[in-house]
C-alpha cells in the first residue's frame, strides 16, 4: 500500500517560490550573454561615471574612491529599479500559473524579487574579486551595516512593486504611469552625487528619498570617513517598514479580486 504524504503549508508553500525562483533564471539566462551582461552592463556605467568624476575632484570624492562612491550608488539603484519592475510585473506574467491552487500571486512576486537580489550579491561579490586581483584598494569598515542597506532597500523595492503589480490587474496603464515615476529617480537618488555637495538649504528637496538614504549610508558603511549628516538609518528603516506594511495589507486585500480580472 502507498503512503501518502502529507506536507504542511509552509512547506508546499516554498516549494512553489523554488520552483518559480528557478523558472525565473531560466527566463532571466536564457541567451549567451547570461550573467556576463549583469557584470559588464553596470561596470560599464560605473566606469563611465567614475572617469567623468574623477575628471572634477581627483581620486577620491569626499574620502571615498571615485570608483566605489559611483559603484555602490549605481548597483543599488539598479537594485531597486529593476526589482520594482520585475515585481511590478510578475502577477501578470504568471498568470496562468495561478490556475494551480497551489500558486498564490505572491509567490512570484517574492521569486522575481529573490532573483534579483542574488544576481545583485553576485554582482557585488565579482567586482570586489575584480578589484581585489587588479590590486585595487577598498574598505569595508562594517560589511554588515552594507548588507542591513541593501536588504532594506530591496524590501522597500519589493512592497512597491507588490503594490504595482496589484494595481496593474486593475488598470493596466498604471505601468505608463510607474515608468514616469521611476525614471527620475537615477538622477535625485545620490548615485553621481554626494548630498555634502548639496547646500543645506537645499537638502529638504532631496531627502525625502529613501534611496538617496541607503546609498549615502551603505557609502559610510563601507568608509566610516564618508560623511551622513543628511540621511538617517531610521528614517530608510521606517520607509521600508511602512511600505511593506501597507502593500500586504493592499495584497490581503485585494489579491483574489485581482487575480480573477
Amino acid at each position: 500500500m502507498t503512503t501518502v504524504l502529507k506536507r504542511n503549508n509552509w512547506a508546499i508553500w516554498r516549494d512553489v517560490i523554488f520552483a518559480l525562483f528557478v523558472r525565473e533564471i531560466r527566463t532571466g539566462f536564457n541567451d549567451r550573454l547570461g550573467l556576463a551582461w549583469a557584470i559588464f552592463q553596470p561596470l560599464s556605467f560605473i566606469f563611465l561615471l567614475s572617469f567623468l568624476r574623477g575628471r572634477m575632484d581627483g581620486g577620491d570624492t569626499h574620502t571615498v574612491p571615485t570608483f566605489e562612491f559611483m559603484m555602490y550608488g549605481m548597483l543599488l539603484i539598479q537594485l531597486f529599479l529593476e526589482t520594482l519592475t520585475s515585481c511590478s510585473g510578475a502577477i501578470k506574467k504568471n498568470k496562468a500559473l495561478f490556475a494551480f491552487r497551489q500558486v498564490q500571486p505572491i509567490s512570484s512576486v517574492l521569486a522575481s524579487a529573490l532573483f534579483n537580489l542574488l544576481i545583485k550579491l553576485a554582482v557585488f561579490v565579482l567586482i570586489f574579486l575584480i578589484m581585489y586581483f587588479l590590486k585595487m584598494e577598498f574598505r569595508l569598515d562594517d560589511p554588515l551595516f552594507i548588507l542591513i542597506n541593501i536588504i532594506t532597500l530591496w524590501i522597500f523595492a519589493v512592497s512597491l512593486g507588490l503594490l504595482f503589480a496589484i494595481a496593474q490587474c486593475y488598470i493596466p496603464e498604471v505601468s505608463k504611469v510607474q515608468s514616469v515615476l521611476t525614471r527620475p529617480m537615477f538622477f535625485i537618488s545620490g548615485v553621481f552625487f554626494s548630498m555634502q555637495d548639496v547646500p543645506k538649504e537645499y537638502w529638504h528637496f532631496l531627502d525625502w528619498n529613501p534611496i538617496l538614504h541607503a546609498i549615502e549610508l551603505t557609502r559610510h558603511a563601507a568608509y566610516s570617513t564618508y560623511s551622513t549628516e543628511a540621511v538617517s538609518e531610521s528614517y530608510l528603516f521606517l520607509s521600508a517598514l511602512i511600505a511593506l506594511f501597507f502593500s500586504l495589507c493592499v495584497y490581503h486585500i485585494s489579491w483574489k479580486q485581482a487575480v480573477s480580472r
